[in-house]
């Protein structure tokens, strides 16, 4: 099978989010250093900085103006191979647990709106601050804001969840949330300001985004209904006949035991019962993705 085709369905599954935002990050990385080559060797590299301009965020209001989609280019866009590399593999390690947990499409959710915010901070404050207003029309790439956002999340999420980190050990992930702020806070008073406030800002976001799941409130939907939106526009699906049959609704009576049913798509308590029962036995890591699930949902009722 090709490259092409590989790529291809990679792109076709809809349970492969995860994957498909790493290919994006990698499939712009790539193409810019191929063309920035063939620039290069035709000696045509003048031509390269408007290329790129058409997916970084200018801090330039001007100039964003021209480009608005670059609010969200910029976070699919890098340049240096350790910029990518880092970005990526925080994607994936802390990416994993969100989409376990929460599913393909909050992960895409936290991705895009933590891009859509640390891109928000990070031009309202070069243009209100006077201490950064000297350095407006900086640009900014790369998907920080958004992995800082899934980090959060996931520290908020799971606070006590465990990574073992090479050279160091098990640590709890709140621990690694903390840190990756508090570098992010040194790193204002540093050569990347524009950087770090928009890490702060996808940080935001992910704290926020959980803390309103947990309240019952899904903060990404508008992202996944544009999402479906534009999956519809290449989809050839034959449209969906809808039955005007009803079932008879289930009659509960004092004989069958006078329980409640449960809602729609909402565990039984029986079934949490056990889950909490197999965690106090062998701990949160051992649960199904499926169980995971239903704890969640659980907790929002």
């Amino acid at each position: 099978m090709s490259i092409v085709q590989d790529i291809r369905t990679a792109f076709s599954r809809r349970d492969n989010a995860l994957i498909q935002l790493i290919l994006l990050n990698v499939l712009v990385f790539a193409g810019l250093i191929v063309l920035r080559t063939i620039l290069t060797v035709s000696s045509a590299s003048g031509y390269y900085p408007p290329v790129l301009r058409q997916f970084e965020l200018s801090s330039a209001l001007p100039i964003l103006l021209r480009h608005p989609w670059t609010v969200l280019t910029y976070a699919f866009t890098h340049e240096g191979f350790f910029h990518i590399l880092f970005n990526l593999l925080n994607l994936y390690w802390f990416g994993q647990l969100i989409r376990e947990y929460l599913g393909d499409r909050r992960l895409v959710s936290i991705y895009v709106l933590g891009a859509l915010t640390g891109a928000a901070v990070f031009l309202l404050s070069y243009n209100l601050i006077p201490a950064f207003q000297p350095a407006v029309g900086s640009p900014m790439i790369g998907a920080s804001a958004a992995v800082t956002a899934i980090i959060v999340a996931g520290a908020t999420l799971l606070p006590d969840y465990t990574f073992m980190l090479i050279l160091i050990g098990p640590v709890k992930i709140k621990w690694i949330a903390a840190v990756v702020v508090l570098i992010s806070l040194a790193g204002v008073n540093g050569g990347n300001p524009g950087g770090e406030i928009a890490h702060l800002g996808g940080a935001l976001l992910g704290f926020v985004f959980i803390k309103q799941l947990q309240a019952g409130r899904d903060l990404g939907r508008p992202v996944q209904a544009i999402g479906d939106w534009v999956s519809n526009l290449f989809s050839r699906r034959p449209a969906m006949r809808v039955s005007t049959t009803r079932r008879p609704e289930p009659v509960t009576t004092a004989a069958s035991g006078g329980k409640k049913p449960a809602a729609a798509g909402q565990p039984l308590q029986d079934e949490i019962d056990n889950i909490l029962d197999k965690i106090s036995r062998s701990g949160y890591e051992s649960l199904s993705k499926e169980e995971k699930q239903k704890l969640f949902r659980a907790s929002q009722q």
